[in-house]
């Protein structure tokens, strides 16, 4: 039995939909997703107010500036209120150190995803529960379906879009109480939407990459908090082909940036040897040191509270990839191996394992 939520359902839980009235807070993050959202959610006759999360301090190389007001500017124009609220401490905290101390064990994390499980749909929510919301909304490609007690996550219907990936560790507490409106809609819509609303992010460009970066490259940011030491790259021989300034500096299947010169097929990272700090490095794309037929997850989490079984399950290893056939074997409630039918190229440690079974995400885990 999952645990009871953390505050009072809304009324209109019980219905097993919102209703026009309820008090709907959206995370305005000053892009065109969330403006949309926030559009849709009024004119459908929502009570709807705005708030802007700033998860990070250094607004040199992240653009919380330029989008708090963008933000301010969308709720403005649909006549609602907004509020900035300051969670760069909790980001430390609970994702930025996570982020950091992956990187020194030389695996390779997605803080995306912690930023939804711990900031976006935690923190966030805690904050907008506060504030007398019955739901919270945000712009992500994704849908939720509420049927017998419990909420489904299921993917963003435009399949170019879809951000149930990033969401896949929500727990039922979590998911229970929010809206996706723009989860129905193709982006064009999406776009079309705005500029017909008039709204000033309309023609905004979508934001990429992780905010904390900003446009530095991605070596000098990490050479900032971690110190890398230098050592040699082998082939899994034994044979030394070159050396590396730092095992956290690389990641599973990187061609670009190893200096390995001479004739043939190109260098890719194959693994780490982080006891000898030792870089593994192999010639030619389908090297059999690249491939993985089966994939263990550890840490672990299910939207529905339990492993899932049965056929029909399906796997991504990382965002944006195809859906790849698979079966399950528990190896516990939070670990599992996944068993694909045919090998799989450059599977990241430290990177995620979220299950779909057709349309539903049903939850994942980290990759070992």
């Amino acid at each position: 039995m999952s645990a009871p939520p953390p505050f009072p359902l809304p009324r209109s839980l019980s219905s097993g939909a919102p209703q026009p009235g309820d008090r709907v807070i959206v995370g305005l993050s000053g892009g065109v997703d969330s403006a949309v959202s926030a559009l849709l959610l009024r004119d459908q006759g929502y009570d709807v107010v705005g708030v802007f999360m700033k998860n990070w301090e250094d607004d040199e190389e992240c653009t919380a500036r330029e989008d708090l007001v963008d933000a301010a500017s969308v709720a403005d124009q649909l006549g609602i209120e907004i509020e900035a609220v300051n969670f760069s401490a909790e980001y430390q905290q609970r994702v930025f150190s996570y982020f950091l101390a992956e990187y020194q064990a030389g695996r390779t994390p997605n803080p995306d995803i912690l930023c939804n499980t711990e900031i976006k749909f935690k923190a966030f929510l805690d904050h907008a529960f506060s504030l007398g919301a019955d739901w919270v909304a945000t712009g992500h490609y994704a849908r939720a379906r509420r049927q017998d007690g419990r909420t489904e996550l299921l993917r963003g219907l435009d399949p170019n879009k879809d951000q149930s990936y990033f969401l896949h560790r929500l727990s039922q507490p979590q998911i229970a109480r929010v809206l996706f409106p723009v989860g129905e809609l193709p982006k064009p819509e999406v776009r079309a939407l705005a500029h017909k609303a008039g709204l000033a992010v309309a023609a905004k460009r979508d934001s990429t990459g992780i905010c904390f970066i900003g446009e530095r490259p991605f070596r000098e940011f990490l050479g900032r908090y971690l110190t890398g030491e230098p050592g040699p790259m082998r082939t899994p021989e034994g044979k030394l082909v070159g050396q590396h300034q730092g095992l956290m500096f690389h990641t599973i299947g990187q061609r670009q940036g190893l200096g390995i010169g001479g004739a043939g097929e190109a260098w890719y990272v194959a693994g780490k040897d982080m006891t000898n700090n030792v870089l593994i490095v192999v010639q030619g794309h389908d090297h059999p040191a690249l491939l993985r037929q089966q994939v263990e997850l550890i840490d672990c989490q299910w939207i529905a509270g339990q492993v899932p079984v049965g056929a029909g399950l399906s796997a991504r290893l990382r965002y944006r990839q195809q859906d790849l056939s698979c079966t399950v074997t528990s190896t516990g409630p939070a670990a599992l191996t996944l068993h694909f039918d045919t090998p799989q190229w450059a599977v990241t440690p430290g990177q995620f394992g979220v299950l779909y079974c057709k349309e539903v995400c049903l939850g994942g885990g980290v990759i070992a």
